[in-house]
């Protein structure tokens, strides 16, 4: 490429970004650490706000800083000999802020990023493929990254984007329209699909060499059609039109590193028996359910179940299921920290599924020895007493599932 070329593409791209409405403050943002020793490294699902919480980093940062975006036609023919009319730009600014979007799309970029960071700059950095991510982050730059994940708008984010308070009508408006910042300003449902469609084909099929991308299609919309139900490779190779299970898996991994799709394991202390049990499966965001899904009517129960599963993701990533072979538990929270938390979800409890939850939550409770549980519905408030356990209902509108990392809950304010 040309000197003048990434000049013209750099500026052009800092001024739009810096013409763009900050937007609301998120909740992420207190997290970020201000270090010039290690890359600031945030990762995420596209267009869940990536770019624009790093804009409000630098924004509190108050320093000047070098952007380019290396997800941009543009930049198609960059390369590796190109970093070097990158610094000359970078000397012409004197910054000491870096701030690099989507730099998976850039060639060897983990190298350059070293070298930025032995230079002594302070560098950040988004990225939409935490496998890409991860492999060079670990080979590359072990030791000298923090990295931080980003999801869409939190149902506590909703409400202040929208001005709404918590209670039974927020919740079901946030179970239908998800936290896509974009779609939550537009109304505009194209904007969900043509995103799933632009991860599904540029970010897996084309990067990853996928020629059949019309199994890849038709397996993700199955998947998004069973949100919060189990999912085994065997049983869907029919479904996808492949040959084995290890299209199947291999799917499933490009699913879950693009930060569309999560597959659960069921709890068991034995890796081995985790890695061979169906997984349960959960979307990023339900605006993908509503956009995504063939159905024209998604199930509500496990559209909240997903909710409940996206909440608690925002805070850890010890999360599995838990089944004894007849019974099962939807969730069991941080069960490797010492504390572990028992949740069932249901819309609300009555005759036709009390036995099932309670049960299920008991079992769970019972197997790792711990007296309280939970059960989540969309807007019920109550205490069973059963077995010598205490089990509590509460309404994910006002659960704070902050507590989810601590082991313990309490209700919103």
């Amino acid at each position: 490429m040309k000197l003048s070329e990434i000049r013209d593409i750099a500026a052009s791209q800092k001024g739009r970004l810096e013409g763009t409405d900050i937007g609301l403050e998120r909740e992420a943002l207190a997290g970020l650490p201000d270090i010039e020793t290690h890359a600031l490294i945030v990762s995420g699902v596209r267009r869940c706000g990536k770019s624009t919480l790093l804009h409000q980093f630098t924004r509190r940062l108050d320093r000047p800083f070098f952007y380019l975006n290396f997800d941009d036609l543009r930049l198609s023919p960059f390369s590796v000999v190109d970093y070097a009319l990158v610094d000359t730009i970078i000397e012409e600014v004197a910054p000491r802020v870096l701030f690099f979007d989507e730099i998976q799309s850039a060639p060897d970029w983990e190298l350059y990023i070293r070298q930025k960071l032995d230079e002594r700059y302070q560098v950040l950095i988004t990225g939409s493929n935490s496998s890409l991510l991860s492999r060079e982050l670990g080979t590359k730059l072990t030791g000298r990254h923090i990295s931080k994940e980003l999801f869409p708008f939190s149902y506590g984010e909703f409400l202040a984007f929208k001005g709404l308070t918590r209670g039974l009508g927020s919740l079901e408006s946030y179970l239908d329209s998800g936290g896509f910042p974009e779609y939550l300003k537009t109304g505009n449902l194209e904007i969900v699909s043509q995103l799933q469609s632009d991860i599904l084909y540029r970010d897996i099929a084309v990067r990853y060499g996928i020629r059949d991308a019309s199994s890849l299609i038709r397996l993700y919309s199955f998947l998004v059609s069973n949100a919060a139900h189990l999912v085994s490779p065997s049983k869907l190779v029919q479904v996808a039109g492949v040959k084995s299970p290890s299209t199947v898996l291999e799917y499933f991994s490009r699913f879950e590193t693009s930060y569309l799709l999560q597959l659960v394991p069921r709890f068991d202390w034995s890796v081995k028996a985790q890695s061979l049990s169906p997984k349960k499966l959960y979307v990023s965001d339900s605006a993908f359910i509503r956009s995504g899904s063939v159905s024209f009517s998604p199930d509500r129960g496990a559209l909240l179940e997903n909710f409940v599963f996206c909440e608690a993701r925002r805070r850890t990533t010890d999360i599995f299921y838990f089944s004894d072979g007849t019974r099962e538990c939807d969730f069991v929270v941080n069960p490797h920290g010492g504390s572990p938390v028992c949740v069932q979800v249901c819309m609300a409890l009555n005759t036709e599924n009390e036995g099932r939850e309670i049960e299920g939550l008991e079992a769970a409770l019972a197997f790792f020895g711990i007296s309280s549980g939970y059960i989540i519905t969309a807007d019920s408030v109550d205490t069973i007493l059963r077995n010598g356990r205490t089990i509590r209902l509460l309404p994910a509108h006002s659960f704070d599932f902050s507590q989810f990392k601590t082991g313990s809950f309490t209700c919103a304010n």
